[in-house]
């Protein structure tokens, strides 16, 4: 039987450079390689920190162990998880238990987009759709009825803080943040929070430079205009989904040319957008995803006293989660055995009709009479095993379910 398993290159294994270089292309195309295999549905996340790829296949991990040998991905970086293991992570990194900083807001936006993506692709069915909606409603209730989010910090304003822990006070300083998407706009509007001097914004499409500025009191840059501007900035930070390096070492060597004053650039875009090798250059301090670790570690004992809240708000929706897919393979099985018991419900039907045909003409209420007596008899044979079956799929008794597949010939390749 078919079953969900995932696979993860997260930051709790991986660094930023290993997680970049796990798997290539964008969310589109990385589906499109992985259900090449033997997969009925797939899904993936990929975030600043993270990839997890989740899959329905009645190989269950094998077919993840592949993608992971020919992606050449090593084996120390990535977790590999069942189906119990794979529902209750996703449940709780929906409700920001998972991510870098605790109780982050941005996760479950993430999540929410990325799954559309894959539903609209086609990508998805029950197993899996089952899976995430149920996950974003947990998100939901977390957040609700815990303060594990309470002065949520996500990773962009945990960039903010590392940049303030560097700098000091920042109400002196120009900044400059590169990307005006959902990160860019949660990373000026922690700027702005924090009392800067001066806050620039540049974007590919001005336009939503323009309109972010606009409503924060900043500057809208022009995206050819940026180099020239990293030369006027104390402080940037870039985060957008560019595919590739957008600044390079010579960038950054021209932007210090006959400057004295220290340059802090914080990269938290994944791929990221600052080649490594501006590090090298004098008087700039270059920083990325993994320099925001320690961040976490503060945020983690800040909330730590909601933890214990919110696991047994997991624990439960799991349970319920379970129960539905046990109800559901139950279900399955009492189709195909209905669909058995249909067949010789019909072939006996037949054979009594052509029978009593050949002594007289049976006309509709006759022949009526006989179909409902047929499906009477079917329904009442089944009707307490329907419901042990069903009971037996709830509490796990799968030495039960097995028994009735061997006993009824009902092999997971009969539907």
């Amino acid at each position: 039987m078919s079953e969900i398993s995932s696979m993860l290159v997260t930051h709790r294994k991986a660094s930023i450079g290993e997680i970049e270089s796990a798997w290539h292309g964008d969310v589109e195309a990385l589906l499109s390689w992985v259900c090449q295999e033997q997969v009925e549905e797939c899904a993936v996340l990929k975030t600043c920190n993270r990839v997890e790829i989740y899959v329905v296949s009645p190989r269950g991990e094998k077919v993840l162990f592949e993608l992971a040998k020919k992606a050449r991905v090593s084996s120390r970086i990535i977790d590999f998880q069942n189906q119990e293991e794979s529902l209750r992570h996703l449940l709780r990194l929906a409700s920001g238990m998972e991510s870098m900083i605790l109780g982050e807001d941005q996760i479950l936006g993430q999540i929410k987009e990325l799954y559309s993506i894959a539903k609209k692709a086609g990508r998805t069915g029950w197993m899996l759709d089952t899976a995430f909606k149920k996950a974003i409603q947990v998100g939901k209730r977390v957040r609700r009825e815990t303060s594990i989010n309470e002065r949520s910090v996500s990773i962009g304003s945990a960039a903010v803080d590392l940049a303030k822990e560097i700098l000091g006070d920042l109400s002196t300083r120009s900044v400059l943040v590169i990307g005006a998407g959902e990160t860019g706009e949660l990373i000026s509007r922690a700027l702005v929070a924090k009392g800067i001097g001066s806050l620039m914004v540049t974007n590919r499409s001005f336009g939503t430079a323009l309109s972010l500025a606009a409503s924060l009191g900043g500057t809208a840059i022009p995206y050819q205009e940026m180099r020239e501007k990293i030369g006027t900035a104390d402080l940037v930070i870039s985060a957008t989904s560019a595919p590739h390096y957008i600044l390079l070492r010579d960038d950054i060597e021209r932007a210090m040319n006959g400057r004295e004053r220290k340059l802090l650039i914080i990269d938290i875009a994944n791929p990221r957008d600052v080649d490594e090798a501006a590090r090298e250059v004098q008087g700039v301090e270059l920083h990325n995803i993994d320099s925001l670790r320690h961040i976490s570690d503060s945020n983690m004992r800040m909330r730590m006293t909601e933890l214990d809240l919110a696991e047994a708000i997991i624990n439960e929706e799991m349970a319920l989660l379970l129960a539905k897919y046990k109800r559901r393979e139950a279900e399955d099985l009492l189709a195909r055995l209905y669909c058995q018991a249909q067949s010789v419900k019909e072939q006996e039907y037949q054979k009594a009709m052509n029978k009593l045909s050949a002594y007289h003409t049976l006309g509709e209420i006759e022949q009526k009479v006989l179909m409902d007596m047929s499906h009477s008899i079917v329904n009442k044979i089944f009707a307490v095993p329907t419901k042990e079956l069903r009971r037996a799929a709830e509490q796990g008794d799968e030495e039960l379910l097995r028994s009735v597949r061997q006993l009824f010939s009902l092999g997971d390749d009969d539907t």
